[in-house]
């Protein structure tokens, strides 16, 4: 097997400076000495390493993907910018010196990778560590959760990937690793994480240590990993997705690990739903800490040290153009129309109810939480989507209309209406990186395809019923695409569905063709602003394709020159 060459002095005095990862005043500098001795500044080690878990963005590393983030690579939302084509593997033409907004990724992860190894070297024989051993062994069980979500992440991009434990200096040139395959970096991410819930405490971390690694944090993880692993797209008996140990999960036990992952979490008992009557008090769950959030990324400027600024919060980023928005990521219509209605059927159903001249009206309580659309009321305003007179049409803006929601729809999730864009923050609002909804749906579906369908309706059915659904009565493919229903609608715009999707092998959705809607006021088929508003559409505003290889991302060019890489399949150097 080839071999990637990796050097990895990535710590203190490698991948970033001190004066990165500790908040100093001018002229202050550290040696690693100091560092292991002081656990203050032991912990701002650690806390710079949180950078890598998601946020509302994709990551840290540039200036767009601080503000937009994987859902436009999905069937959830449709980037509007003239550089939409960023997201390459929309339409099948990353490669690996063409990675649009996944360029960075594979290098910065490994950054991360390299400062975890480096401390967890460390950290031992360190003074702090006699000092201060119960604060110490917080921070290491933090800082394998951090390196097993930096592994994570990677393996879901790309499969089996090299498994570094182990600092490297800089002039290690004849350091070489293969990739490892897929199967041993689940078993890997499983194993740190088993080790971290033992050194971590009880429960979602609050008051000042807020945003802080916990067990539940570390639980939630493993079951979402074996839920990935036991998924189609690692199961070799498959036709479609790439095959190999770089990609596939053999392990018998595969949906009952899962299982009893998500269920140690569940009876762990730290953790549950927030009870809402109306989509109003959906929505500001979301604004807040609250018992559901097992484990969330706090906005604050001083935890972590990162760039934070008004448009990084997803206000200025995502609200309409007529609230002071940019509304990066719009919603797509295809999207729109998978909400069911309030009675818990679907708009194509017999006798849903679904009126073709009100398309909005009678929709399930989270249509109304997290869109933004023709007629919806938003910061005190209604919010007019038609053309040209409308509070959001593009030829009121004075310029090419970029910020123009083409699609029909703006987000809604996440915004506070209580702030004025770029005058106020609102510094609780968390962005969820774990819920128990998300463990009650790994659950289901887990004990679905062990054929336990009862206990799958039963958790399905808590999340469902929770928004005003009638609890969920199907059996067989029906209750799986019920499961899959929920995780959609519940888990939007939290970096869940660019996963499921691939995980599913659901091609016709990867494949399905953006469209939206657009609005106009007419009298006799001609503009009017006192005319007669009129849905145009569905029309296609972008044309996506899937191909096989693009269930992972290729290796970038830079990294696979080093030393000859293993390609992923599909893609050539």
């Amino acid at each position: 097997m080839k071999k990637l060459k990796i050097i990895l002095a990535i710590a203190v005095l490698g991948f970033m400076s001190c004066e990165d990862v500790l908040d100093n005043t001018p002229g202050d500098s550290y040696n690693e000495a100091v560092i292991y001795s002081d656990i203050a500044l032991t912990e701002s080690l650690v806390f710079y390493n949180y950078n890598v878990t998601e946020n509302w963005g994709m990551n840290f590393v540039d200036w767009w993907t601080r503000r937009i983030g994987i859902e436009n690579a999905s069937d959830e939302c449709w980037f509007h910018w003239p550089t939409r084509s960023r997201y390459t593997n929309n339409y099948s033409t990353t490669t690996p010196s063409n990675m649009g907004f996944f360029r960075n990724t594979w290098p910065v992860y490994y950054r991360y990778i390299g400062a975890a190894n480096n401390f967890l070297s460390k950290i031992d024989d360190s003074p702090v560590a006699a000092d201060s051993p119960d604060e110490v062994a917080v921070l290491k069980g933090e800082m394998k959760y951090l390196r097993a979500v930096a592994y994570a992440q990677m393996i879901n991009f790309w499969g089996g990937v090299p498994l570094v434990t182990e600092p490297y200096a800089f002039d290690a040139d004849d350091f070489t690793v293969a990739r490892a395959s897929y199967e041993d970096c689940i078993d890997f991410i499983v194993s740190e994480l088993d080790e971290a819930i033992a050194l971590l405490p009880d429960g979602t971390r609050g008051g000042a240590e807020f945003g802080r690694v916990s067990k539940g944090a570390c639980m939630a993880l493993k079951s979402r990993m074996l839920l990935y692993a036991a998924s189609a797209q690692h199961d070799p008996s498959e036709s479609g997705a790439p095959r190999g140990p770089l990609y596939d999960y053999t392990k018998p036990s595969k949906w009952q690990d899962a299982a009893n992952a998500a269920k140690a979490l569940i009876d762990y008992g730290q953790y549950t739903l927030v009870p809402v009557t109306t989509s109003e008090e959906y929505h500001n769950m979301f604004l807040s800490p609250n018992s559901e959030l097992i484990f969330a990324r706090p906005y604050s400027p001083e935890f972590p040290n990162v760039p934070n600024d008004f448009n990084t919060l997803p206000d200025k980023a995502h609200s309409p153009v007529a609230n002071g928005g940019w509304g990066l990521s719009n919603p797509t219509h295809n999207f729109v129309q998978d909400f069911k209605m309030a009675n818990g059927m679907r708009i194509g159903d017999a006798g849903s109810g679904y009126d073709v001249n009100d398309i909005y009206a009678n929709r399930e309580l989270r249509f109304y939480a997290n869109i933004n659309y023709q007629g919806a009321s938003f910061h005190g305003m209604e919010l007019e989507y038609w053309s040209p007179f409308g509070n959001n049409s593009k030829d009121l803006l004075g310029n090419d209309g970029r910020h123009f929601a083409l699609t029909g729809y703006n987000l809604r999730k996440f915004l506070d209406e209580s702030i004025t864009i770029d005058v106020t923050q609102s510094s609780n609002r968390p962005f969820p990186l774990a819920r128990l909804p998300e463990i009650y749906l790994n659950y289901a579906e887990a004990q679905y395809m062990l054929g336990n369908e009862g206990e799958a309706r039963t958790y399905a059915s808590m999340v469902a019923e929770r928004v005003g659904l009638p609890a969920i009565t199907s059996s067989g493919s029906a209750l799986l695409e019920d499961i899959k229903y929920e995780r959609q609608m519940e888990l939007f715009f939290e970096h869940h569905r660019y996963y499921d999707l691939r995980r599913w092998m659901d091609e016709d959705k990867m494949a399905e063709n953006i469209v939206g809607v657009q609005w106009e006021k007419l009298t006799g088929g001609v503009l009017d602003p006192n005319g007669t508003l009129t849905m145009i559409g569905p029309n296609q505003i972008e044309e996506r394709t899937f191909n096989k290889e693009d269930y992972y991302l290729p290796i970038p060019f830079d990294e696979v020159e080093k030393a000859g890489l293993i390609q992923n399949d599909g893609y050539t150097n």
